[in-house]
């Protein structure tokens, strides 16, 4: 099994075996725009995110303690002192439970917690309770965005200066706003809560495609360049075999680096409780396939129609098109060989 797979692996560097991934690039940027669509909607129709208590400010109860976690117990608490009152309740760990609710006043807040305490049979001391103002939830929100806006104009910058091109840069930071925008859809589809923790698994979200995004373009960049002064294969069919070449590693990294974020959010979000982890292992789980997809299906083929009708390149392809009889196939020998 391991000598088939290094074998496929040495075919796919070589050019003996290839997906066309340049010339079908129609198919993807379909599929990219149905996705994008999607997780826009998506949010509409169910009203909005999930955002946690952090982002919309309110009232939040810890009980701890607890023999019995049943959250239907704190939800009838809550409404027995505010019967309009919207709560959020889930169970942290083995004997905590967490309520969360909309602003309420400090004769309220007390007689939420006694109830709560006479609801899960524990001391009026197990029961704390915090209160977070919108204008913090607000100082968030902003806060997250300038992060956001900054990283991607420095990500620019930085991608344009190190392979001296803009339209590098353009195909990566677009296939970005795609990862984030399916993240963000996929978030709002399964509920879960848009945390402050959710923003930091954005912004590595971010991290991780541009990574992986910078490692293909560098083989684009190598391949296109040796290319150019040969007629062995058009500006698209370089590309493609750059994406060939690294197919097999960027589907080992995702591989290796889903697993570990799997076991966070299955064991340590499920069986544990904890919410933080879950928040931000959900988003890098989602980030780091779609980081993987969106390189290989739209940065890569991209960044080939982008330069493709450059007049020195259009003038090279015309060439190798001239040259090479009508029936043949494009050359499937590595790049450099003779």
């Amino acid at each position: 099994m391991a000598s088939r797979l290094t074998r496929f692996g040495n075919d796919l560097y070589t050019g003996a075996r290839s997906f066309d991934f340049v010339g079908k690039r129609k198919i993807w940027y379909a599929i990219a725009i149905v996705m994008v669509v999607l997780s826009i909607l998506v949010p509409i129709v169910k009203g909005g995110f999930n955002f946690s208590i952090e982002f919309r400010g309110g009232s939040q109860f810890q009980i701890t303690n607890v023999s019995n976690t049943n959250t239907t117990k704190a939800q009838d608490a809550v409404t027995s002192v505010v019967p309009d009152a919207v709560s959020h309740v889930s169970v942290v760990g083995r004997d905590a439970v967490q309520v969360q609710t909309d602003q309420l006043s400090e004769s309220q807040t007390k007689e939420v917690a006694d109830a709560l305490a006479t609801a899960y049979g524990v001391d009026a001391a197990d029961v704390s309770s915090t209160f977070i103002g919108p204008s913090w939830g607000a100082d968030v929100t902003q806060q997250s965005i300038q992060g956001l806006v900054v990283f991607l104009l420095l990500a620019f910058i930085a991608m344009a200066l190190y392979f001296r091109t803009w339209k590098m840069s353009a195909a990566a930071i677009i296939s970005l706003f795609h990862d984030l925008i399916i993240t963000a859809g996929i978030y709002a589809l399964v509920g879960f809560e848009v945390s402050p923790a959710t923003m930091i698994g954005f912004l590595t979200i971010l991290g991780y495609s541009l990574y992986d995004t910078v490692v293909v373009f560098d083989k684009i960049r190598e391949n296109t360049r040796e290319e150019l002064d040969l007629t062995r294969r058009t500006f698209a069919e370089s590309v493609n075999l750059a994406v060939n070449q690294t197919l097999v590693r960027s589907i080992n990294t995702a591989v290796v680096a889903v697993l570990p974020v799997a076991s966070i959010l299955f064991i340590g979000a499920y069986a544990l409780g904890a919410a933080t982890l879950r928040d931000i292992s959900l988003a890098l789980l989602i980030g780091i396939i779609v980081g993987t997809y969106s390189t290989i299906f739209l940065a890569a083929p991209m960044y080939s129609q982008f330069r493709e009708g450059e007049a020195a390149i259009k003038k090279h392809d015309q060439k190798v098109r001239s040259i090479r009889p009508k029936a043949a196939k494009p050359p499937v020998a590595a790049v450099g060989a003779e």
